[in-house]
């Protein structure tokens, strides 16, 4: 896992987005692995039988190969042609489920808690295949989910999905691939055709990256259907206001200058508004950036070509910007925090 990513003492939360977010990936089962646990919700010790498992996962796949036929690195995959044998009509639900129970966890479930080279410390189920035919949940997992920030998760992990078969199903090269962001809709989107293909909403796709906190105070934010009434902003950390300052901030509408902000920080008593934020902040953008960088297909594509090829230039282009949109109106700010600091 990204060290940066676990700077401050990790949560279990931390662990989860680490799979979902910043774990490589050559096929979709991860996702509707993750998927799946999070709509059975099984509690510590249970065991889930991959035959209840395999439903509810076979669902997950089927749905997204409507929307993106593409859901794997690899040209070929047995499992994959059975569901979309049954999208299609040809092999029943029964069919179907069989051959999921099969086929579909032989690799994802060995390699769930792997990020990068290494095993997370941390597990949300034990594998009990060869004993039990099933998986066995841990108090890690129900702790998860009875955890303030599981309501976000779900959305996260769809999103994430969303991004990843979107790079699988381009036809160009990775370095050309670029996700941008329609303010109007406040999607991501990338040019398919020269048309615009939405592909996810912009805050599931960037809470994980915050760890479910606003990027300025760290107040716990909620980007769930229930709380779409008090959903966070989707913020410019350099304001918006700056393009009319000359094309040198044309740039503002960048991925990598869009943070969550709770909308007390961004328009409330006090707030951010128009101000430029500090040089404290500044490096805090950087932070959340170099997580985007960690994960792999499309976003580390986008802001690398966006911002620069390393950690160094980076770092600048982000102080230059700040220099430059200073200059323009010699005003800062900061918030006070209210939580603690996890980035």
């Amino acid at each position: 896992m990204s060290a940066s990513f676990i700077t401050k003492e990790p949560t279990l939360e931390d662990y989860w987005r680490g799979i979902i977010l910043l774990g490589r990936n050559s096929a979709s089962y991860k996702f509707a692995l993750a998927k799946s646990l999070l709509e059975l919700k099984p509690q510590s010790g249970q065991l889930v039988k991959l035959g209840d498992l395999a439903p509810v996962f076979a669902r997950n796949i089927t749905e997204h190969l409507k929307v993106s036929d593409k859901q794997g690195s690899s040209k070929n995959s047995k499992l994959l042609n059975s569901c979309r044998s049954y999208n299609t009509g040809n092999i029943t639900h029964n069919e179907l489920v069989e051959e999921v129970e099969r086929r579909g966890f032989v690799n994802v479930i060995d390699a769930f808690h792997v990020v990068g080279n290494d095993n997370i410390p941390k597990r949300f189920f034990i594998d009990e295949r060869k004993t039990n035919d099933g998986i066995r949940i841990t108090d890690e997992y129900s702790e998860l989910l009875d955890g303030g920030q599981s309501i976000n998760l779900p959305a996260e992990v769809e999103s994430r999905w969303n991004l990843v078969e979107t790079a699988w199903n381009q036809n160009i090269s990775r370095s050309l691939l670029s996700v941008e962001h329609d303010p109007s809709t406040e999607y991501f989107f990338v040019n398919d055709s020269n048309r615009r293909k939405a592909v996810t909403s912009s805050r599931p796709a960037l809470n994980g990256y915050q760890k479910g906190k606003c990027f300025y105070c760290f107040s716990d934010i909620y980007i769930d259907d229930a709380n779409k009434d008090n959903l966070p902003d989707v913020d410019h950390f350099f304001p918006h206001a700056l393009k009319k300052h000359g094309h040198e901030f044309k740039g503002v509408d960048g991925i990598w200058n869009l943070v969550l902000s709770c909308k007390s920080c961004n328009r409330g008593v006090g707030g951010k508004f128009d101000s430029i934020p500090t040089t404290r902040l500044l490096a805090r953008l950087h932070r959340r950036n170099e997580y985007l960088i960690s994960s792999h297909l499309p976003l580390r594509e986008t802001l690398i070509s966006h911002t620069g090829s390393s950690e160094q230039k980076r770092r600048q282009f982000l102080n230059d910007f700040h220099i430059g949109a200073y200059k323009t109106q010699l005003r800062t700010w900061e918030a006070d925090e209210v939580g603690d600091a996890t980035f």
